[in-house]
C-alpha cells in the first residue's frame, strides 16, 4: 500500500509541473503576441501619394478679393499649392487682358504689364490636383489713385560710354518721402557683378556708386521702375526710365598744384605730363577727388554763375575753345591761351585749371565723362561731395550710412 500510494504522489507532482510549463507556455506566446503589429495596418508609399492626390488644390491670388489702394506697379500673383494651375485671366473693368507669365512647374502666375491707376480688375485661375479634380477662384480689387506723381531723370543716359568713377545719378521731380521703396524700385544689374550702394544727397537726390572704381568693360543696366510704384504719402510713380551704359578706359589725371602738372594715365599706365595753372591764392582750386561732368567745344565762362558779377573787379566773361565741367560751382579745366606763360610755374586762375589749348584738345580726346580727376597740394578747401559728383570723397562705410536700405 505504501509503494502504490508513493507512486500517486508522484504522479500528482509530475502533473503539477505539466500545468505549470503549460501555464508559464500559454504567457509566454501571449506576451510575444502584443508585440507583432499587423501586416495589414502598414500604409505604403504609393498609398500615402495617393492620399495627397485625393486632397484639393489650393489657390491663392495676390491682392486677395476686395483689396483696394493696389499699387498699380507691383506684380499681381496667382500661386497653386497640392497641384498646378491650367488657367489665369486678368482682365479690366472693360474686358481687356493683361499680359502674364506662368512658371514652368505651373505653380506661380505673374502679371507682366503695370496696370492703371484708379482702375478695377479682376483675376480668375483655375488649378487641379494630381487626379485632375479642379478647383477655380476669383479676386477683384482695386487700384490705387495717387495724391501726387513724381518723375525721375537717370544720369548717365541711355547708350553713354561714361569713365571709371561715374556715379549713377537718380534725380526726381520732388521730394520722396519713402525712400527705402524708391531705392528698391531703382534697379542696377552689372556684368561682371559689381559692389555698390545707394547714398541720399538730399530728399529728392539719390547716387548709386560702387565700392571701388568701376571696371573698365563693365556693363551697367539701370531700370528706374518707379511707375505705379507707392512711394509714401500717397506719392507714386510718374513714368519708367531705364538707361544702359558701358564702362569705358580707366583715365585718371592728378593735378599737382606743388609741382604744376597734371599727369595722366590710360587704364594704369602712364602718357602724358601736363603743364597747368590753378587757383591763385584767394580762388585757391579746392582739393579732391573729381569726377568729370560734361564736356563742352565752345563755352563761355562766366563768374556771375558763381556770384561774382560780370562788371565786378573780379568778373570776367569769357569764350573758351574746350571746357570740361569738374564741379556744379563752376570749376573747369579749360584752354586758356592768355596763361600759357603760367602754365607749369604759376596759379593765375580764378580756381579752374588751365591747359594749353592743344593740350586741353588732347585731354578732352582721350577723356569721358565720368572719369576721375584728383586734384591735390592747391592750399584751397575739401571738394564738398555735394558739389557736382564729389562721390568719391565720401569713404566707403561712411557711404553705407547714407542709403536707407543699407542698414
Amino acid at each position: 500500500m505504501s509503494g502504490f500510494g508513493g507512486a500517486k504522489q508522484l504522479r500528482l507532482r509530475v502533473g503539477r509541473r505539466l500545468r505549470i510549463v503549460g501555464l508559464t507556455g500559454i504567457t509566454i506566446l501571449a506576451l510575444a503576441g502584443c508585440t507583432v503589429s499587423p501586416t495589414n495596418t502598414a500604409v505604403s508609399g504609393d498609398e500615402k501619394e495617393e492620399k495627397a492626390a485625393a486632397k484639393p488644390v489650393v489657390l491663392k491670388a495676390n491682392p486677395r478679393d476686395g483689396a483696394a489702394n493696389v499699387a498699380p506697379g507691383e506684380p499681381i500673383t496667382v500661386s497653386a499649392r497640392r497641384g498646378t494651375l491650367t488657367k489665369v485671366t486678368l482682365t479690366g473693368e472693360d474686358g481687356t487682358p493683361v499680359k502674364g507669365k506662368l512658371s514652368e512647374d505651373g505653380k506661380r502666375w505673374v502679371s507682366a504689364q503695370p496696370l492703371g491707376y484708379s482702375k478695377t480688375y479682376t483675376a480668375k485661375a483655375t488649378g487641379e490636383n494630381p487626379d485632375g479634380k479642379q478647383k477655380t477662384t476669383t479676386s477683384t480689387f482695386t487700384t490705387a489713385t495717387p495724391q501726387a506723381t513724381t518723375t525721375v531723370s537717370v544720369n548717365p543716359m541711355d547708350g553713354e560710354t561714361v569713365g571709371v568713377g561715374q556715379p549713377l545719378v537718380f534725380t526726381f521731380s520732388t521730394d520722396i518721402p519713402d525712400k527705402a521703396a524708391a531705392e528698391r524700385a531703382l534697379r542696377v544689374a552689372t556684368e561682371p557683378a559689381t559692389d555698390g550702394a545707394f547714398y541720399w544727397f538730399d530728399d529728392s537726390t539719390v547716387h548709386w556708386r560702387p565700392k571701388e572704381y568701376w571696371t573698365s568693360g563693365t556693363k551697367v543696366d539701370v531700370n528706374a521702375a518707379i511707375y505705379g510704384k507707392d512711394l509714401g504719402g500717397g506719392l507714386f510713380g510718374a513714368e519708367d526710365q531705364h538707361s544702359a551704359v558701358t564702362i569705358g578706359d580707366k583715365v585718371i589725371a592728378i593735378a599737382d598744384g606743388a609741382s604744376y602738372q597734371m599727369k595722366v594715365s590710360i587704364n594704369d599706365k602712364p602718357v602724358r605730363s601736363l603743364p597747368i595753372s590753378m587757383g591763385r591764392p584767394g580762388y585757391d582750386t579746392p582739393s579732391g577727388k573729381y569726377v568729370v561732368m560734361s564736356e563742352h567745344q565752345g563755352y563761355t565762362m562766366d563768374s556771375s554763375t558763381y556770384g561774382v558779377a560780370v562788371d565786378a573787379a573780379e568778373g570776367y566773361r569769357i569764350w573758351v575753345e574746350i571746357a570740361t565741367r569738374m564741379s556744379n560751382s563752376g570749376i573747369f579745366y579749360h584752354s586758356a591761351p592768355w596763361s600759357v606763360y603760367a602754365q607749369g610755374n604759376t596759379h593765375t586762375s580764378h580756381g579752374c585749371i588751365n591747359l594749353s589749348p592743344e593740350d586741353s584738345r588732347w585731354l578732352q580726346s582721350v577723356s569721358n565723362k565720368g572719369d576721375v580727376m584728383i586734384v591735390k597740394n592747391t592750399g584751397g578747401p575739401a571738394l564738398e561731395p555735394t558739389d557736382g559728383w564729389g562721390d568719391w570723397q565720401i569713404p566707403w562705410q561712411e557711404w553705407l550710412t547714407g542709403g536707407e536700405r543699407n542698414s
